[in-house]
């Protein structure tokens, strides 16, 4: 089952698409800001039984005029299968599209960003046919962003900081910064803190670092009203009380869904509120604040597209 942090690994580039410019400019790499980006349909299957998904999928168009495709993988581990998968994800996209694409691993784990940063050559040594040239991101070349100042300039980047950096000494700086960055947010932007709120405690995973966010929301974030915030605040002050923390997520699913204008039936209300599971309703709400159907946020997650 995919895990609430691989999902906000790659779906905070739904979010701020202009953060994959950003972000990648570190590794030396330069792409003009995008004016627009389009979301696309993340499943590569083909008509036979194997399916194949891409995590993150979108149409980057620049200042410049220049437009190619942006496929984000979020890779929790080394995974001999993979280099083959992100091989047919690149052929399949530039066939089918007819525009350049761009591979971006998304890493939380050095010893995942190093086998992932490798080159990869198909065919014979003498004459490789195909090359795979991933660009990474990973805690060693995304900077960590431990001042309130720089954090409020750019909270989706400091956000993938806080992700990437979750099992470093610096990461309770980091979340700090954010926190600050956060609050001073103005009151309409209340649903866009919620949002982000929430990609950092996913980013985060089961860390240390996860637990520390949970007790600055629960603390410092007490202005902030939203029902997320209401959620985090109540788990701070009873820990452990894992239904009513999973029929808070679950509010917050329909709420954003609302607010995003996307139908849900009343069956599928039922859905969401009778899960459970606080891992999977992580999932849910990170591809409810870019599905266009709640057919999109139950998608299946299987396949070869598992980080």
């Amino acid at each position: 089952m995919v895990s609430s942090s691989h999902e906000a690994l790659h779906r905070i580039f739904q979010e701020d698409p202009g953060l994959f410019a950003r972000a990648v400019r570190g590794l030396g790499v330069t792409f003009a800001d995008p004016v627009s980006a389009a979301p696309f349909p993340t499943d590569l299957t083909e008509n036979r039984p194997v399916e194949r998904r891409v995590d993150t999928l979108l149409r980057m168009d620049t200042e410049g005029g220049e437009r190619f495709l942006l496929a984000v993988e979020s890779q929790g581990k080394p995974d001999s299968d993979k280099p083959a998968s992100w091989a047919y994800y690149l052929s399949h996209l530039h066939a089918k599209y007819r525009l350049p694409p761009v591979l971006l691993v998304v890493c939380a784990d050095r010893r995942t960003a190093a086998w992932a940063a490798r080159q990869i050559d198909i065919g014979p040594p003498q004459w490789p046919s195909l090359t795979v040239r991933p660009l990474v991101l990973g805690p060693d070349n995304l900077p960590v962003i431990d001042s309130p100042d720089e954090a409020a300039r750019d909270i989706p980047l400091t956000v993938l900081s806080a992700s990437l950096h979750r099992q470093d000494p610096d990461s309770d700086a980091i979340l700090k910064a954010l926190a600050t960055a956060l609050k001073g947010l103005s009151a309409d932007d209340e649903s866009t803190a919620s949002i982000f709120i929430e990609l950092t405690e996913q980013g985060l995973g089961k860390t240390p670092a996860a637990d520390l966010w949970r007790q600055i929301m629960a603390a410092d974030l007490s202005f902030f009203q939203s029902e997320t915030a209401q959620n985090l605040r109540a788990e701070g002050r009873a820990e452990g009380r894992a239904e009513g923390r999973a029929e808070g997520r679950a509010e917050d699913i329909l709420l954003l869904l609302e607010r995003r204008g996307v139908d849900v039936s009343e069956q599928d209300r039922e859905r969401i509120r009778g899960c459970g599971d606080l891992d999977v309703l992580g999932v849910w709400f990170s591809r409810a604040i870019t599905a266009q159907s709640v057919a999109e946020v139950f998608a299946s997650g299987g396949g070869e597209s598992l980080g």
